[in-house]
């Protein structure tokens, strides 16, 4: 695996790229906070690009659930309507922007984006995910 340098879009302090760095040879989540404009998504995308890496955006609303990221189950219409092979249950999940990125073949940089905006309890649900990189779906 390469090292993030910056890029000739985005210059990023010592500090910073040894952060993500560090964040990429562990492949764990980095966090970065600051005011809106500050250039965090651009540092996403310029590590994206500089890497080879595919980014994926998870935008979160103020009614995001943290299990909308990882998957969603969608059985119920097709039951309620006579739906041809309801028993395929695999059929009926539909993976999240968190799950995309936790079963892609190759490591993606993974940007949830405007996560304040999401209810309080939002990160927290995350955090056991986030720290194993994988979930569980009880309907499979």
């Amino acid at each position: 695996m390469g090292e993030f340098k910056g890029s000739k879009n985005y210059v990023a302090s010592e500090e910073l790229l040894r952060a993500a760095n560090i964040a990429m040879v562990l492949e764990k989540p980095l966090l970065i906070k600051g005011e809106p404009g500050t250039g965090k998504t651009m540092l996403a995308e310029a590590i994206a690009q500089a890497m080879g890496k595919k980014l994926v955006i998870w935008n979160i609303k103020s009614t995001t659930k943290a299990q909308d990221g990882l998957y969603v189950y969608e059985r119920l219409y097709d039951s309620q309507f006579g739906g041809q092979g309801v028993d395929d249950i695999e059929k009926y999940v539909r993976l999240g922007k968190l799950g995309e990125a936790f079963t892609d073949e190759e490591q993606v940089i993974l940007l949830i984006d405007e996560i304040d905006k999401a209810d309080l309890e939002f990160p927290n649900d995350l955090l056991w995910e986030l720290d194993r990189m994988e979930f569980h779906i009880p309907e499979t």
